[in-house]
């Protein structure tokens, strides 16, 4: 399905060089339901208001079908440390309004989005004075601790944002990527590229250096067969020069060996540009076309002064403006698809891939390829929702063999779990974030970003059997303890004593590694119900909570293990938080378990980390409920929840689906 809205906009259709003749459109636009007009605002297109319009941000009052893809929670407590001189220097960076991979209205797949606010002025992600060239290994780039750019050169935000234009991975929805950059300067001639990149690229501030880069001359090739398929995807690169109020010229280019220039990609066309470090150069970025006549590359700034954003704008000069001056902010379009490099079209890749993990943001100093780089901001880190963690709520059946529990302790709403084993046996469905099991065995989750998506992330859970271990409830076996003082007492019985040789007790501070800390001989008696007491000191453990088990040995070898407790060290300590339910649409209840009366905090923060809701309470002994109900205007997606009592902190995911 591809979607084309403002069809009746005048297009301006212009060739590129004379090397190579490429279409591209300069007037504002919509592609993909997104508006490509140098405008941040949703339900806005070409200084009008147009309902089903996508962006970056909310601000027109109706929404009507239309989303906006940035994350502006907090921004309303950044825009007031603002207006009080603080924090005006510090970087930060938004994540997508949605969870990574939604699809939306059945027209829309948002697969990921990013607002990044760069240093300015005396800057510490830039490149030194000299010869730092796009076709260089990162490796050779030299990044010097502050320095001072041109104001032409100078980001102050960088936008990027990634969809597919209908709810498939089929060719026919189209790929889109969308770029935006607000620089100092707003006039002259500006030039930036965004170099996309296989690896996980990485620059550290403190060694001021950039690692993880790819194995060729610093980057990752694409290569092709003999007849010009793909057989390994690699870096890309989008250069972009915009004159004083309009894109003047793009250009696309791959990482390649020179050799690979000799053979005819099925997939795109070479325009017969090539640089790579230095003239013999093996490797180089290479210039690519599209096999038919489409435009691929849309792109324009805004003629007019326009509403900055929900963060607004911070100047070199420390001034925060709400609007962008006319020709300050540049936006643009690239149709991955049309381009030849959507995955759905590439030999060996996926089509719900991407051929790119990382986005670096760079400006340089002229039209040339290969002139001095400026500033720059990233690598930007896409696509990545959190890798599956699994567990089982019994791991280990004791005797007799029962029901348990998996989970995904850490599920991603747009993600696929799906569930298989060797050994063991699955009760039921074997997709989604939980499953109910029946025999021991191995367990592993699989996920995927998608359905029909290649393997993102696995774990493992084993539930092992001991059929010499009997349940303590089959024996009638009571098992508690207190703490008091710095000791711990445990109390026990059992209704079996004339068949006890001995109990073995043991501790543990994680509920997994379990240490002996006593053994207690039965009482010599022919009553079959006794009771025990055992005090434990532990005023010198550092930790919160103390686990107890208890080894029960009969006197004809029979072994039995009591059910492991959680004794909270700390008075009054909190020993439990649930939320209920979880995934949450519109409310969630907080369920805490204290060992008393006590002031609890709940914090919740979103997945950049941003906290978006405290909550101060008291909870009472025994178990309490902390109702919360106003998330109808939260994004969908993973939210932490933090609860703080004391030195106690607890910690879960909640989900919002709306």
């Amino acid at each position: 399905m591809k979607v084309r809205i403002g069809e009746n906009i005048p297009l301006l259709l212009l060739l590129l060089s004379t090397t190579w003749a490429q279409a591209q459109i300069t007037s504002p636009i919509i592609r993909g339901k997104f508006g490509v007009d140098a405008d941040v605002q949703n339900n806005w297109f070409n200084n009008g208001v147009l309902t089903g319009n996508d962006d970056w941000y909310f601000r027109n009052g109706s929404s009507g079908s239309s989303v906006f893809v940035i994350d502006t929670t907090g921004a309303a407590a950044i825009t007031a440390k603002y207006a009080a001189g603080i924090e005006l220097t510090t970087p930060f960076f938004r994540k997508m309004n949605y969870p990574v991979h939604s699809q939306l209205d059945g027209s829309k797949t948002l697969i990921d989005a990013m607002f990044v606010r760069d240093y300015h002025n005396i800057d510490s992600t830039v490149f030194a004075s000299g010869s730092n060239k796009n076709g260089m290994s990162p490796a050779s780039w030299s990044c010097p601790q502050y320095q001072g750019i041109p104001n032409k050169n100078d980001i102050l935000d960088a936008y990027v944002h990634i969809r597919r234009e209908g709810p498939t991975l089929s060719i026919a929805d189209t790929l889109w990527m969308f770029g935006g950059v607000a620089l100092e300067s707003n006039n002259g001639n500006r030039y930036f590229d965004f170099e996309l990149y296989q690896t996980d690229i990485l620059y550290t501030r403190g060694t001021q250096a950039f690692t993880g880069y790819g194995p060729d001359a610093g980057h990752t090739s694409w290569k092709f067969d003999a007849s010009g398929k793909l057989t390994h995807a690699g870096d890309i690169i989008f250069s972009a020069d915009f004159g004083g109020s309009t894109l003047s010229s793009i250009e696309a280019r791959i990482w390649i060996d020179r050799a690979s220039l000799s053979i005819t990609p099925s997939s795109f066309d070479w325009t017969g540009t090539f640089d790579g470090a230095h003239s013999g150069s093996q490797f180089g970025y290479a210039g690519i076309q599209p096999k038919t006549g489409d435009p691929f590359y849309f792109g324009t700034a805004n003629a007019n002064t326009t509403w900055a954003g929900a963060f607004k704008l911070v100047r070199a000069d420390n001034s925060v403006v709400t609007s962008f001056e006319t020709n300050q902010f540049m936006e643009f379009g690239v149709n991955l698809t049309v381009l030849g490099l959507n995955p759905a079209t590439l030999i060996g890749v996926n089509s719900c891939s991407l051929p790119f993990s990382k986005i670096l943001v760079k400006t340089r100093s002229s039209t040339s390829f290969s002139a001095e780089l400026k500033d720059f901001v990233g690598p930007l880190d896409l696509f990545l929702p959190p890798p599956a963690t699994a567990a089982a709520d019994i791991p280990m059946y004791c005797g007799a063999i029962g029901i348990s529990q998996l989970d995904v302790v850490n599920p991603y709403s747009t993600s696929v779990y799906t569930w298989t084993t060797s050994n063991g046996h699955i009760v039921g469905s074997h997709t989604g974030p939980s499953i109910v099991v029946d025999h021991p065995g191995t367990y592993v989750v699989t996920q995927t970003l998608e359905n029909g998506c290649p393997i993102y992330a696995t774990d493992t859970v084993v539930i092992t059997h001991d059929p010499h271990c009997t349940a303590l409830a089959n024996n009638e076996m009571t098992f508690n303890g207190t703490a008091a003082n710095g000791n711990v007492q445990l109390n026990w019985s059992v209704t079996k004593n004339h068949e006890i040789q001995h109990f073995t007790v043991e501790r543990s501070i994680d509920d997994v590694h379990f240490t002996l800390i006593d053994t207690v001989n039965s009482h010599p008696s022919t009553s079959r119900y006794a009771a025990y007491r055992l005090v434990d000191d532990v005023q010198g453990l550092r930790t919160s909570y103390a686990y107890y088990r208890i080894k029960i040995s009969a006197r004809n070898g029979e072994v039995q293990y009591s059910k492991v407790i959680k004794v909270a060290l700390s008075t009054g300590a909190v020993t439990g938080v649930t939320l209920q339910p979880n995934p949450v649409r519109d409310r969630v209840q907080i369920i805490i378990h204290s060992m008393a009366d006590r002031d609890v905090r709940v914090k919740i923060y979103d997945v950049t980390g941003q906290l978006l809701k405290t909550l101060n309470t008291q909870v009472q002994q025994g178990y309490s409920s902390v109702s919360i109900n106003d998330f109808r205007s939260w994004a969908k997606g993973v939210y932490t929840v933090k609860v703080l009592a004391g030195n106690d902190v607890f910690i879960d995911r909640m989900i919002l689906v709306k």
